[in-house]
């Protein structure tokens, strides 16, 4: 599996949430066919460069690339929220240098200040919730909730630990919470692939259905923002309150209607 053959020029950046938004393992294919023709259509019209942005690490984000069958990859994967890829010549994922070198000496710097604190969040969490702490060598501190609501409760209280924490941050999805470094999340590494293609947030798409998602929806990082129906009720605000498009499908036709609507049309 290779990339398309690069545009004569990079002019739109177009980035897309994985579960959820562009796949959908209940839908058969995952990524409807129409989203693969879309995006050669957009490399041919308008020099299109597009990225997966996703929380999914990279044994799992190849799993989800063979088990969608998808014809082609991606110019740029963002994995773990954090990271940049890049297939080499040979379909090969490569680190993108300086950017995951400072991303991985920033996070374990962080947790070792962050250490003490995390572990007095911990014992409160299991003190007051029955929610999971996770913790190994891929995520140093991570939260499973036992539903939705328990990880609402469970955000209210982060305000208070970032007091002791500034460079705290997390990225949720559902009943998932991953800790690491406020810089680094999908908004500030599609923003780090767009300064280096030189193409603004004029030019920059972001569709996505979770709360891992808002920093990239934001104006500051791409203009053309977007989301499937089936995105949580924060998301559809945002994308709406920014004149951004609330798609009237779900998932993958749901991101190919964003697409058609926000950068061009057949």
């Amino acid at each position: 599996m290779r990339k398309l053959g690069e545009p004569e020029a990079a002019k739109w950046l177009l980035s897309f949430d994985f579960d959820g938004t562009l796949y959908h393992p209940g839908d058969s294919p995952p990524v409807p066919p129409e989203f693969f023709r879309t995006i050669q259509r957009l490399r041919a019209e308008h020099g299109a460069i597009w990225v997966i942005n996703t929380g999914r690490s990279m044994g799992h984000f190849v799993e989800g690339l063979v088990g969608a069958a998808f014809p082609f990859l991606p110019d740029f994967a963002v994995l773990r929220e954090s990271e940049i890829f890049s297939p080499n010549g040979f379909g090969h994922w490569v680190g993108m240098a300086p950017w995951n070198r400072d991303c991985e000496r920033t996070h374990k710097r962080f947790f070792r200040h962050a250490k003490p604190a995390l572990a007095a969040f911990r014992k409160r969490i299991e003190h007051e919730t029955g929610a999971e702490w996770m913790r190994h060598d891929i995520e140093p501190a991570a939260i499973i909730a036992r539903n939705e609501e328990e990880m609402d409760w469970i955000c209210t209280q982060l305000d208070e630990l970032r007091e002791s924490l500034p460079n705290l941050g997390w990225q949720r999805n559902s009943i998932y919470l991953r800790f690491g470094h406020r810089d680094y999340h999908k908004g500030s590494t599609l923003a780090e692939i767009a300064r280096r293609l030189a193409i603004p947030p004029e030019r920059t798409f972001a569709i996505g259905d979770g709360h891992n998602d808002l920093q990239m929806l934001d104006p500051k990082v791409a203009r053309a923002i977007a989301c499937p129906s089936n995105a949580i009720d924060e998301v559809k605000e945002q994308v709406a309150a920014h004149g951004g498009h609330v798609a009237r499908q779900p998932h993958g036709t749901g991101v190919v209607e964003a697409l058609e609507a926000m950068v061009g049309h057949p």
